[in-house]
């Protein structure tokens, strides 16, 4: 696709690679048999509204896709979370957006909250080799409660919460454009990330590390191996995702992803 330069063709393709992967995975999680994390989908225009009972976190429960052509769909999505006594967010793209949008959000009590990072890179082979005692594999579809033991551990979850982080990734393994990876340090798990390919467009949407572990470039070992085989199945684009300065957002930046946009996250007060 040559050099990625800022456009707004280019900020609806990293957009949509969000937008996509992260409904494909909800509509997983919700046709596990009985609906166990009571997921709920709905559209209104363009904007793409997710919820999950029983996952109160932010990316379970967010408005994306939303555009100043929505605004007079905001009041029915501000309901369709009261009603489920959860406070609306709404992920913010630049250009997306107008002036007099933002100010319709405002007027109903919601605030900026957050900044989060889409970070681009064309795919790419690094040919560097791993040092000996790291080595990165594709994860078995036995191995989806050491992939839950690193994503709980790794991000600060209690470890009541593997079983089911385990189920609702399991459910991902056989669904199309889906990958999972592990990073063993001297044989010993360590280190976790996954992908989702679809259309020519690479999302990296998830990565964790044990804190044992940290400070061994184990996450930049994995963005390399993901975009490696983003380039070996041909994807035109990588996407991936941060909270801004963080050490994530760093990584990134020092293999070669650039700022694609920062979008702004609204929360009702």
């Amino acid at each position: 696709m040559g050099a990625l330069v800022p456009s707004h063709a280019l900020v609806k393709e990293i957009e949509l690679s969000e937008l996509d992967y992260m409904q494909d995975r909800m509509m997983a999680i919700q046709n596990r048999t009985g609906n166990p994390e009571g997921i709920e989908i709905m559209r209104f225009g363009r904007a793409l509204c997710l919820y999950s009972k029983t996952m109160p976190w932010g990316t379970f429960n967010t408005v994306k896709g939303i555009t100043s052509d929505d605004s007079d769909y905001l009041d029915r999505i501000m309901d369709f979370y009261r009603e489920r006594e959860r406070k609306p967010q709404f992920e913010i793209v630049p250009s997306l957006a107008d002036v007099d949008f933002l100010k319709r959000l405002s007027d109903r009590g919601l605030y900026q909250s957050g900044f989060h990072v889409s970070a681009i890179i064309e795919p790419q082979l690094f040919d560097e080799p791993l040092p000996e005692p790291v080595r990165i594999e594709e994860l078995e579809e036995d191995q989806f409660d050491i992939y839950a033991m690193i994503h709980c551990r790794g991000t600060g979850l209690p470890d009541n919460g593997i079983a089911p982080v385990a189920a609702n990734n399991h459910v991902l393994y056989r669904r199309p454009g889906w990958k999972f990876f592990l990073a063993y340090v001297r044989d010993e798990p360590a280190a976790a990330a996954v992908m989702r390919i679809r259309d020519g467009v690479a999302s990296l949407t998830f990565a964790a590390t044990l804190p044992a572990f940290r400070g061994m470039g184990l996450h930049q070992y994995l963005l390399k191996k993901r975009i490696e085989e983003a380039a070996r199945s041909s994807c035109r684009l990588v996407v991936g995702q941060c909270n801004f300065l963080s050490q994530s957002h760093r990584n990134m930046e020092r293999i070669g992803l650039k700022i694609g946009y920062i979008r702004t996250t609204w929360t009702e007060r």
